[in-house]
């Protein structure tokens, strides 16, 4: 490709619209491949905290002790640590009044793991959304820059004595850019969502099932008791 058709010098004879078409596509493909990045470290470590719980969980130790190691960390404990976390503290609580029934306990220490459980659903699908709306809005936000072009080379076009395709063909080359870059600021966006999701489906999908088996534990306890 010649000089005169590079890249930049095509971005840089662009009109004013279309660059901060181009400007806007630049910033918005930036901060989807942080959010990318960010989902991706926030998701493995939520898979290996889950790994590491339900370790030692399961390991046959008793509940209090691995409560008072949970609730001992320097860090807010997040994921299945969190969701256990309250669910025993509120159990431990309300065992401790006499006047109150077995189902009562159970159902308050259930109550306090669904609002664990919702808060670590919020923390999960953080983000996500504004991934959806760069992989949605980022092909028209480009294709709106390549019709400003396209529209400003043929009015251009127009107002020439001798139209030849030399003349049209730098300003349709202009256009078509902001075109890739919503492109490129969408297919990795849309990737992610769709990988993502499916990640924090199964991450919710087995915060549900420990909740149900602990739920079970704390029956046998509260009647037990």
């Amino acid at each position: 490709m010649s000089t005169e058709m590079s890249f930049l010098h095509l971005i840089s004879g662009a009109s004013l619209v279309v660059q901060l078409v181009m400007l806007l596509l630049l910033l918005v493909s930036v901060v989807s491949w942080t959010m990318i990045f960010r989902r991706w470290t926030a998701l493995r470590v939520a898979r290996e905290n889950a790994n590491e719980f339900e370790d030692r969980f399961w390991s046959g130790g008793e509940l209090t002790g691995l409560y008072q190691a949970v609730a001992d960390r320097s860090r807010p404990s997040s994921g299945l640590a969190s969701i256990f976390e309250a669910g025993f503290s509120e159990f431990a609580r309300l065992r401790k009044q006499s006047a109150v029934e077995p189902m009562a306990v159970l159902e308050g220490a259930q109550r306090a793991m669904r609002v664990a459980l919702s808060r670590e659903i919020d923390s999960l699908e953080t983000h996500l959304s504004f991934l959806a709306t760069v992989g949605s809005t980022s092909p028209y936000i480009g294709l709106f820059g390549t019709v400003w072009g396209i529209m400003n080379a043929f009015r251009g076009l127009g107002n020439a004595q001798q139209a030849t395709l030399a003349m049209v063909a730098p300003g349709i080359a202009e256009a078509l850019i902001a075109t890739a870059m919503g492109l490129f600021a969408a297919i990795p966006a849309v990737i992610a969502y769709n990988r993502y999701s499916n990640d924090v489906e199964r991450l919710i999908n087995r915060y549900d099932a420990f909740l149900e088996e602990f739920s079970t534990i704390l029956q046998r306890q509260a009647h037990a008791g």
